[in-house]
């Protein structure tokens, strides 16, 4: 006879980075961009919801400061479970290079992404292959996070490539959406 397997936990946003490898991400007054940019990622967040996905946004931003990409979460509405508002936003900024012509491919070495919670370790992977040199998110995810909370992902020395991370931007607000959305669906 099988046990049923727990559901698995929802990501809290929690308040302050749960381990001691969370304390080397970059904290403070966030930039004027930083704080524009989670904007849009939450604004992203947003629209998920309509799709009963897990609120959480985000936006590339390239080297002169520019949005070049926004993608929410779309597991549900797509019944894709790698359909996370990162790997979206990639995907999607990769295709806006080409559009355009870049001559890195899919290189995002001068790129930013902008997420409304710390990405998992499926997300940070995804950065590091795409070479993204940083990411700014607002809520920390005690249960999944990699890049600094659970886990850290994104600046393992064994790997080519390593994140400068800044978490904490908009915090407050983006772990409110979270809050929010797991208090609704729990009714």
């Amino acid at each position: 006879m099988q046990t049923p397997r727990a559901a698995a936990p929802e990501p809290t946003g929690a308040p302050e980075p749960p381990s001691p490898s969370a304390s080397r991400a970059q904290r403070g007054t966030p930039s004027p961009d930083e704080h524009t940019w989670m904007g849009l990622a939450l604004d992203a967040a947003r629209r998920a919801e309509a799709s009963q996905d897990v609120p959480i946004g985000a936006v590339v931003v390239d080297g002169q400061g520019e949005v070049i990409a926004s993608a929410c979460n779309e597991r549900e509405a797509t019944d894709d479970p790698t359909a996370h508002a990162e790997v979206l936003a990639l995907r999607a900024a990769v295709r806006a290079r080409r559009d355009h012509e870049h001559a890195d491919g899919w290189r995002l070495a001068d790129c930013t992404l902008v997420v409304t919670l710390e990405p998992c370790p499926m997300c940070a992977g995804a950065m590091l292959l795409a070479r993204v040199p940083r990411v700014v998110f607002g809520a920390w995810d005690a249960k999944a996070g990699a890049c600094g909370s659970v886990l850290d992902v994104v600046r393992e020395p064994r790997f080519n490539h390593t994140v400068e991370v800044r978490g904490g931007v908009r915090e407050a607000e983006c772990a409110a959406l979270l809050r929010e959305f797991f208090a609704r669906r729990r009714g």
